[in-house]
Formats: structure tokens, C-alpha cells, sequence
């Protein structure tokens, strides 16, 4: 039995649409939900569902019981995430699963020096509570999701200018459908015990690469602005962007800009059997 948590939220969901594509019974995949009435279509199915949230431990240990595969899925409430990452560890272990497999982050840094510690932080330790476990793992340290690209980027297509203090680094994002489905793909296969998959694109890209692209597909010029942080946290400001979303934008620009965001790895493309979308590529889809 497979159980996929987070299993209404965008990654799950995609996760559990894979499964079933490759031929896995309804019956042989779990949902571990907050909200019933939002799962309904996964009900429907024939996917058992499992109600519980990560900050409620004996929800965990009981919607975990007789899994053998475990796909953890990284909470989203940064607050609260450290206590809920230890509670799924600890249920995960009382309940016998024989497998977890972790969504984590690409990680090329030290934590202590990261730019987007608030993030790694959580993730490196939650790595650690699953090793220290004995439950047999894999840990996917997903690069960013590529999908993010076009809110990085604004309101490019009518204002001709992207506007991020990343100066001239790279990332390599990918697509969070094509994590989803390395992830079905660990879930699916063999091999991948006590592993860990940095899952990156196979193309780095800059915004000014992204600028580039952007302007030869909407065919007018667009150009790329990297201010100072602080210069470019004062006119967010103004612009009232709301505080959290004005320090996850700098977080991971300012990231971008230390190299944090790239790394070279072919795992993505091995678990996908093909090279994964490049920005190019996603951009061409997007602003055509």
C-alpha cells in the first residue's frame, strides 16, 4: 500500500494522477487528508482516505498504519513545520512503514549560510530524524519549481521588465509536474532504498536568460533589473506587497544570486527517461 500525504495539494494530487496512469489499483493507494469534502474526487476513485494533519500525532500513527510506502510530502506552514516534520517521523515509526520516501531541497550550502535558511533548516533536519529512524528512505531534494517562473517575473509582458535582486545567478528549476512524477516513479520501481536524488534540471537558467526568451516569444523588448535587496524590498513595499511574500521573493532571489539554486545532477533525468522542461521551453508554452 502506498500512502501520498498532502494528497488535495497540487504535488500530491499530480502524484497520485501518475500512480494511476502506470496501472496502480485505486485499491493499493492511500490519501492522507486535512479535509474529506476536498478529497471527494479521490474518493470517487477508489482511493482510500486517510483524514489527519501532520500537527496531530495520533491522526498520523493511526492514517499510517499497514503503508509500506510513505510519501511524505514537506508541510507548507513554516511556523509549525519543524514539530509537524518530527511528529511524522515518530508516527511514521510507530506504525511500521516500511519505506519513506522525503520532498525536500536541493541543498549546495551550508544552513548556516544559506539565504533561504528558513527553509533548509526544516528540511536538513527533517533528512536527518528520518535517517536516525531506521526506516529504509529516499530523500528527493527538489530543485524550485519552474511553475513559479511567471510570479518571479511579474507582469512582464506589459511592463517590459523583470524587477528580482539576483543579480546574474542561475537556477534549475523544473516543473513540479515532472517532480511528481519522479517521485510516482520512486514510488513505482526498485532500487531507490537508503538514496537521495538531488532532482534539478539538466538547463541552468538566469533572468536575463529568462528576459531573453520572454522577449523573443511576445516579440517586444524585455529587460532584466537586478536592484540592491534592501532597494528592492522598499518598493515592493510600496507597491503593498504583502511582508511574507516580500521576503520569500528576496529570500530566494538573493539565493539565486549565491549559486544556491543550481546544482548539476542527472537523477531527474534518469528517474524521468527523458531530459526534463528547460525555462525555454516552459516560457514558450506560457507567454505565446
Amino acid at each position: 500500500m502506498i500512502l501520498v500525504t498532502g494528497a488535495t495539494g497540487e504535488f500530491g494530487s499530480k502524484v497520485i494522477q501518475f500512480l494511476l496512469d502506470k496501472g496502480i489499483t485505486p485499491s493499493e493507494i492511500a490519501a492522507f487528508v486535512r479535509n474529506k469534502e476536498k478529497a471527494a474526487d479521490l474518493e470517487a476513485k477508489g482511493i482510500e482516505l486517510r483524514i489527519g494533519n501532520y500537527s496531530e500525532y495520533n491522526s498520523l500513527v493511526k492514517g499510517f498504519a499497514g503503508i509500506d510506502k510513505l510519501l511524505f510530502v514537506s508541510g507548507s506552514e513554516i511556523e509549525t513545520r519543524e514539530a509537524q516534520h518530527k511528529n511524522v517521523v515518530k508516527a511514521a515509526k510507530e506504525a511500521g512503514a516500511k519505506q519513506i520516501i522525503y520532498t525536500s531541497f536541493i541543498r549546495n550550502t551550508e544552513v548556516e549560510n544559506s539565504a533561504i535558511k528558513f527553509l533548509q533548516e526544516t528540511h536538513f533536519k527533517t533528512e536527518n530524524w528520518i535517517k536516525e529512524s531506521g526506516i529504509p528512505y529516499t530523500i528527493l531534494q527538489n530543485a524550485l519549481y519552474l511553475d513559479l517562473l511567471p510570479m518571479f517575473a511579474g507582469e512582464v509582458a506589459k511592463n517590459g521588465v523583470i524587477v528580482q535582486p539576483a543579480e546574474n545567478g542561475k537556477s534549475n528549476a523544473v516543473l513540479r509536474t515532472e517532480l511528481a512524477e519522479a517521485a510516482a516513479n520512486v514510488l513505482t520501481s526498485e532500487g531507490h532504498q537508503n538514496k537521495t536524488y538531488p532532482l534539478v534540471n539538466h538547463k541552468a537558467h538566469s533572468y536575463d536568460d529568462v528576459a531573453k526568451d520572454i522577449s523573443e516569444v511576445i516579440g517586444k523588448p524585455v529587460n532584466y533589473q537586478s536592484p540592491q535587496p534592501e532597494k528592492f524590498q522598499a518598493s515592493l513595499k510600496e507597491a503593498n506587497v504583502p511582508e511574507e511574500y516580500i521576503g520569500i521573493f528576496t529570500a530566494f532571489s538573493v539565493a539565486q544570486a549565491k549559486g544556491e539554486l543550481t546544482l548539476e545532477d542527472d537523477s531527474l533525468e534518469k528517474l524521468l527517461g527523458r531530459k526534463p522542461t528547460t525555462a525555454k521551453e516552459f516560457i514558450g508554452q506560457i507567454y505565446h
